[in-house]
């Protein structure tokens, strides 16, 4: 079972955080301020940390750098404002592995916490699950409604990102770097490879619910049918 530090200092938020990830199976540990955020990190040692960045007595920010220099492999997640862009690229690149912004929904916050931990190697065995779908990535398969899908390699890969994503918007440049692993390419691989996924997924790819379009930017995984 994993063990997920939540800290912010609005008591409400953090009930609802507590009472999502408790109720999808993991236990909790609650900080109001930085400086109890570091101090309950070093005594528990928790798989995973949601961390506010607006926080009193010491900044979210301090305290990500801090519990990144002790533990180099613990998942963070942080939870930032709308409209601090500044805040969460700082945060990005003093080591958290994600965002998240409020306002949120738990749904989408349990999600990506458990992403994270499949992705860090903490938390339960790394099966990913949304509604009827699965997939394994240490036996590379997948399946929907208990049936096997045939996926090529690239569709299975670009699955696999999503379901790590989830609700996160992604454009075509990004999925080509993290998917393919390729700096520059044709970007219309991207678009090729998911319709095709879209294709053993979607009830109606005409009209996707899992996989959607958002215009102009790229695909987000909404997932949930």
């Amino acid at each position: 079972m994993a063990r997920v530090l939540v800290v912010d200092d609005d008591a409400t938020v953090a009930e609802v955080v507590v009472a999502y990830l408790e109720r999808a199976g993991m236990e909790t540990e609650r900080a109001a301020d930085g400086f109890a955020a570091v101090a309950a990190a070093e005594a528990s040692a928790p798989d995973a940390v949601v961390l506010d960045l607006m926080l009193p007595g010491l900044d979210g920010i301090e305290v990500l750098r801090r519990l990144r220099t002790a533990r180099p492999s613990m998942p963070i997640l942080m939870l930032t404002a709308r409209g601090e862009e500044d805040d969460r690229l700082v945060g990005l690149e003093s080591g958290a592995d994600d965002y998240i912004v409020k306002p949120f929904s738990p749904r989408e916050l349990v999600l990506r916490v458990q992403a994270v931990l499949r992705r860090t190697g903490g938390g339960p065995p790394a099966l990913l699950e949304d509604g009827a779908l699965s997939l394994d990535p240490v036996a590379h398969r997948a399946w929907q409604d208990g049936v096997e899908l045939q996926l090529t390699v690239r569709e299975f890969e670009l699955l696999r990102w999503f379901l790590s994503h989830p609700g996160a918007v992604h454009d075509r440049e990004t999925l080509l770097r993290e998917v393919w692993g390729w700096e520059v390419g044709d970007l219309s691989t991207v678009t090729v490879h998911v319709r095709r996924l879209r294709e053993k997924i979607e009830p109606d790819p005409a009209r996707p619910r899992r996989l959607v379009t958002v215009f102009g930017v790229g695909y987000r995984w909404d997932g949930g049918t």
